[in-house]
């Protein structure tokens, strides 16, 4: 992401409904983290997703219909890796909805990406990957073989920026091969496991798992925590920033190399991972996840739920888990439905207890959804 290290100074210290909606939300109490009180409200996630992702698609999308800007204010500016992340809520909305409105708007997405890009490559590996991840899903849910062939040229790309530099790992760009961060190689396993179980491909397996080896030996921390990078100054050492997408793709990758190894190691350094992210008072103060600002930062959030929420759905992790992270993502939830959403515009926060400013990153914008969108997944899997 082009913006990053300008904005990791301010990251570090900063650490649908329908249109009816009643009004006196305002009035509730607001919810404390496992307080069985806030079931007064009445949560419609579904039908707010469905308002969320309408509201998004014409308040962001370019006058040419080719991308989506970069925010509701007037801006004009292209950028790719939030792009990305608008064909995966649109693949979220597809698979919860079943309606060809999606499908059609995944399909428009991605030809825009390429006229308005020029192309599918880019200098940095790990806005790749966004897309790399959001192809592959979106040809899981319609097997539309031109998300596929985008996907493979895409990871052929990426895999250019496994290098020797640090002891292994994908680069973070293609100027800058001697710096490896989390965002670079965390995604990349993941797609590579989900490539694997699609193709069998055993290339990809055992690039799944080198990667895996490097990014946990180098980044991850004793307490669970995944840190962001190494060598980002030139200096060999450990950038130790608590970003909440960081977390999240370190849970993912580790959760579908389980999927196709069974090996018991990776889910248990997904469940840890994952607890210790959610009792992380710097992450999670209160158990909210914090505002990492607009700008990048503001889509930090909603990729961790992301994979949080596919941890906690996966059959295999004990109960006494599944409870505490279904309970930490429906406090977030509520929070962010209650607390986050200013209506009628239904335009988001990037911090969830409170109401959005005059001007809504489409990066701040996409977090909410996903977690609407996750919201709706549990609620009806019977979790919520």
């Amino acid at each position: 992401m082009k913006n990053k290290l300008l904005n990791i100074a301010t990251a570090v210290l900063m650490g649908g409904i329908a249109m009816t909606f009643s009004s006196c939300l305002k009035d509730k109490p607001f919810p404390l983290y496992g307080n069985k009180a806030s079931a007064k409200v009445q949560y419609k996630y579904a039908e707010t997703a469905d308002s969320l992702q309408e509201k998004t698609y014409t308040t962001f999308i370019s006058a040419n219909g080719n991308y989506f800007v970069a925010n509701n204010a007037g801006s004009t500016t292209f950028n790719y890796w939030p792009n990305a992340h608008t064909l995966d809520i649109f693949t979220d909305a597809y698979l919860r909805t079943n309606n060809d409105i999606y499908k059609q708007r995944m399909s428009s997405l991605l030809a825009g990406i390429k006229t308005t890009n020029g192309g599918l490559s880019n200098n940095f590996y790990d806005d790749m990957e966004w897309l790399d991840l959001a192809t592959l899903r979106a040809y899981n849910a319609t097997k539309d073989a031109a998300y596929l062939t985008a996907a493979h040229t895409l990871w052929t790309d990426i895999q250019t920026g496994e290098n020797n530099n640090q002891g292994g790992g994908i680069a973070w760009r293609k100027n800058q091969l001697d710096y490896k961060n989390t965002p670079a190689n965390a995604p990349a396993i993941i797609f590579a496991a989900r490539l694997y179980a699609l193709e069998k491909n055993e290339a990809d397996l055992a690039t799944a798992k080198r990667l895996y080896t490097w990014l946990k030996k180098t980044l991850l921390d004793p307490s669970g925590i995944i840190w962001d990078g190494i060598n980002a100054n030139g200096d060999g050492q450990i950038s130790k920033w608590k970003f909440t997408y960081n977390q999240g793709v370190f849970i993912g990758a580790a959760l579908e190399l389980y999927h196709v190894t069974k090996d018991a190691a990776y889910l248990t350094d997904a469940v840890n991972t994952a607890n210790a992210t959610i009792n992380d008072t710097d992450i999670s103060p209160g158990g909210i996840l914090k505002s990492e600002g607009q700008g990048d930062g503001g889509l930090f959030k909603g990729i961790l739920i992301r994979y949080l929420t596919l941890l906690a759905l996966d059959p295999d992790i004990a109960e006494t888990d599944r409870t505490k992270f279904i309970s930490f993502l429906k406090f977030n939830a509520e929070t962010l439905y209650t607390a986050g959403i200013e209506r009628p515009s239904l335009m988001i926060s990037p911090d969830w207890k409170k109401q959005p400013s005059d001007t809504t990153d489409l990066t701040t914008q996409l977090s909410g959804v996903m977690m609407v969108e996750a919201a709706a997944t549990l609620k009806a899997a019977g979790k919520f």
